[in-house]
């Protein structure tokens, strides 16, 4: 990170021994001291606009928009001109990012590799994408890349999201989804057995969709009135 000049780091559920034991390079030990903790993903990229998290699609078959990584700095810059604020999350090096982790992220973001050898390790991915981004978004934005964040737990679109206008950030559309959630089950669409993949997708639907802001608040009034409307006593 030291290396492209980004400085804000931000790390989810850390291994506490590892984590408090850590050393870093020579001339990065700000990164690590002023390193933001939290205990989930979805508090780590609360205010973030574009949620970019990194993969390979060997394994897996990629429900959000695919985006190769010499093709993401023009996405970056539109959203960093909108005034965005951006993350690029990584996963543990063992098995990367979780089917659940990805749900927050706008896009994935997959590096060009070996069809033999796609895999890599952490501290090169990070290398590699941040090299990238360091090199290909212009000056106008200097170190405006204010978030990486590296999760460690024990269809494709070319065109990305829709940043000529202001998004929504991550917060915002957590608390739209958990109000569309009240919504399902006032409405009981949505049965016990099936919330926690009701609430996967619909996760995935809102950041597919690609709101503006004001869209974004339109349709939490709009849910807010019908879940209103539904607890009404019928007489």
């Amino acid at each position: 990170m030291a290396n492209f000049g980004f400085s804000r780091l931000s790390v989810v559920a850390p291994f506490e021994p590892h984590w408090r034991e850590a050393r870093s390079a020579i001339g990065a030990p700000d990164l690590l001291n002023n390193a933001f903790e939290s205990l989930s993903l979805a508090d780590a990229i609360r205010d973030c606009t574009l949620v970019l998290g990194t993969g390979t699609l060997t394994h897996r078959k990629a429900e959000q928009p695919v985006v190769r990584l010499d093709k993401l700095a023009p996405l970056v810059e539109r959203a960093l001109h909108g005034g965005g604020q951006i993350a690029l999350v990584f996963g543990p090096e063992k098995h990367g990012l979780t089917r659940e982790d990805l749900s927050w992220c706008h896009m994935l973001v997959e590096i060009p590799t070996d069809a033999q050898q796609p895999s890599m390790n952490l501290g090169q991915a990070a290398a590699v994408c941040m090299y990238e981004l360091a090199t290909r978004v212009g000056p106008s934005n200097p170190g405006s890349l204010v978030a990486t964040t590296q999760i460690d737990p024990d269809a494709k679109n070319p065109n990305g999201p829709n940043t000529s206008a202001p998004a929504p950030t991550s917060g915002n559309l957590d608390i739209l989804a958990g109000l569309i959630e009240e919504v399902m089950q006032a409405a009981n669409y949505s049965p016990k057995l099936m919330q926690d993949a009701n609430r996967h997708d619909l996760r995935l639907m809102l950041r597919r969709l690609n709101l503006g802001a004001a869209d974004s608040r339109r349709a939490l009034g709009l849910f807010r009135r019908v879940l209103r409307r539904l607890r009404i006593p019928q007489s």
